[in-house]
């Protein structure tokens, strides 16, 4: 997958104020676009995304990332202005707690409340817990082409970078404890500070009542458990602020002027966009998006490592599926696990070929407004030769033939197109080997079929017939699929799709499944009868795929 960078999609001409394309990238780079209208056009837009680097590199990250970016490729096709997009770590947070999903959790107790920065690396490859896991994520945001600056929230106040917004916010001390405290909880709430020091000492991030202030001096004063007392410089790197007071300085420090957030930051962006305004500063521009679910229908989270992970998605699919997934309907919560993979796929693939249509006739507007232009970062792929071939139905032959074998789906594809071969159709060879191993994991481990009743078993055997009647002469998918609809009608299934119901519990094992006619003429006309009779009318029921074995790696080139 090749993600959209600053200059990655060709300006288009078109003012904010025409028709847009209907994609929400589109929704979102034209407000954006009105933030910044009145600016030198060379300015680059500032858009950010955060990451907490407390667990490992979470996949809602590269969500918000990929999100991101094509927001940033539709602002450059409106606009033809520049964008930077930072990628924000806030490692200067304290260690709370242990993820469950990480070694040496003894030892990294023993940092509980130090900045993550300045936590030894649980793995021991890197100088810090932080670097290890901000090492993970430009991995892997590093291989998917994103373009991005990254910054280290330790670096930034260590630097100084912060110190000018950081002492305004000393300065509205008071006024920004009036806007957190009613969200707090009593006791919270008498001692509440935005300020949090760093123990001279211990190195420990403490949450302690501010004694005092001193505005002119730029300092803190308080004391510690044991009654020592303190003056902290806020600058330098000596304090930091809390969550919802350091998120608004950080917009007000750098003047960002775009990040979405998750459904659960709500009222955090709410409370900090009142602190930036206290800061002098108007806030970015939002969207809020839904939270991904796991199995269990609970919220995804990085320190339980639920839910699908970004290497477990690429050892099943391709890049391009993940990020369909990430953008269809992003405001709508949805279930991330390995079923939604096959579905997320096929929805890439039906919108590369529409998108080749599409640039094909010229068709600006209809391209721009297609996942496949987002995802490829407005340069489109060259168009395969391979034909419809989807995800679900390599899936499906993969089933039939009961094969974890590429050589044996390779057979089928060339039935399909004579001449193709491995290496020469780059997609489909990946999708190849990714339906083997998906197949094998989760596919097999689920078949359940059932046997046919006499009305199914007729049915079945006058489609047999039929099929035979077809003889050697190449049959199109639409015509083969005629026939099929032609038999399910003469057996009076109705509705109709009860038939195909019939067909895939019966003959694969599963509750839906592909084009009947593509599928045929894939697997083959004399298979399918063979399927048909040597499953569906000899056998009272079916247990498993074993009883067919494995097919010829090579099939027959009758169709």
């Amino acid at each position: 997958m090749s993600a959209s960078s600053s200059g990655s999609a060709e300006p288009s001409g078109r003012t904010p104020d025409s028709g847009l394309p209907k994609a929400w990238p589109f929704d979102e780079a034209a407000k954006l676009a009105a933030r910044t209208a009145g600016r030198d056009p060379a300015q680059p837009a500032l858009l950010e995304t955060g990451y907490g680097p407390s667990g490992l590199p979470h996949i809602g990250t590269f969500g918000e990332v990929a999100r991101t970016t094509w927001v940033r490729q539709a602002y450059r096709a409106l606009t033809g202005r520049p964008t930077r997009l930072l990628a924000f770590s806030d490692d200067m947070d304290g260690l709370r707690k242990v993820p469950d999903n990480v070694p040496n959790q003894d030892m990294l107790r023993e940092f509980l409340g130090r900045p993550l920065s300045r936590v030894p690396d649980p793995f021991g490859t890197h100088e810090s817990f932080a670097a290890h896991n901000n090492a993970r994520l430009r991995r892997f945001l590093d291989g998917f082409g994103f373009e991005y600056e990254f910054a280290s929230s330790t670096e930034y106040y260590t630097s100084g970078r912060f110190d000018a917004t950081l002492l305004r916010a000393l300065r509205a001390h008071d006024e920004i404890v009036a806007v957190i405290a009613p969200t707090l909880g009593a006791e919270r709430r008498a001692t509440y500070s935005p300020f949090l020091p760093l123990h001279p000492r211990t190195g420990v991030v403490m949450q302690v009542r501010i004694d005092g202030i001193d505005a002119d001096a730029g300092t803190i004063a308080w004391a510690d458990e044991t009654g020592a007392r303190y003056e902290t410089p806020v600058t330098g790197g000596h304090a930091k602020l809390q969550w919802k007071a350091d998120w608004a300085m950080r917009w007000a420090a750098l003047g960002v002027d775009y990040e979405m957030s998750g459904k659960d930051l709500i009222d955090s962006v709410r409370l900090s966009t009142r602190i930036c305004r206290l800061l002098g500063t108007e806030p970015p521009l939002s969207l809020t998006y839904e939270l991904f679910l796991d199995q269990h229908a609970q919220k995804i989270s990085k320190s339980k490592g639920n839910g699908l992970s970004v290497e477990e998605w690429l050892r099943y699919a391709p890049a391009e599926g993940l990020a369909q997934f990430m953008y269809s309907n992003p405001q709508r919560a949805k279930r991330l696990f390995f079923d939604v993979i096959p579905r997320a796929v096929d929805e890439y693939l039906a919108n590369l070929v529409k998108a080749h249509i599409q640039e094909a006739s010229a068709d600006e507007p209809g391209l721009q407004a297609n996942p496949a232009w987002f995802i490829h970062g407005g340069r489109l792929p060259e168009a395969a030769g391979g034909g419809p071939v989807s995800f679900g139905m390599l899936l499906n032959l993969a089933a039939v033939a009961n094969t974890e074998s590429a050589e044996v789906l390779w057979g089928f594809l060339r039935r399909y197109q004579p001449g193709l071969v491995p290496g020469a159709e780059p997609l489909l060879d990946r999708l190849v080997d990714h339906a083997i191993l998906y197949y094998r994991d989760f596919v097999r481990p689920q078949k359940q079929f059932r046997a046919p009743d006499e009305r199914e078993r007729a049915a079945l055997a006058d489609l047999a017939e039929t099929l035979k009647g077809v003889g050697d002469e190449p049959m199109a998918p639409e015509a083969i699929q005629d026939l099929v609809f032609e038999v399910g009608k003469r057996h009076r299934f109705e509705p109709l799709r009860t038939w195909f119901g019939c067909l895939y519990e019966v003959l694969l094992g599963q509750t839906e499944g592909p084009r009947f006619g593509i599928f045929i003429a894939l697997y083959g006309v004399a298979e399918t009868v063979a399927l048909i009779e040597g499953t569906a009318l000899l056998e009272a029921s079916r247990p498993g795929m074993a009883a067919s074995g494995e097919v010829d790696a090579e099939p027959s080139r009758k169709r």
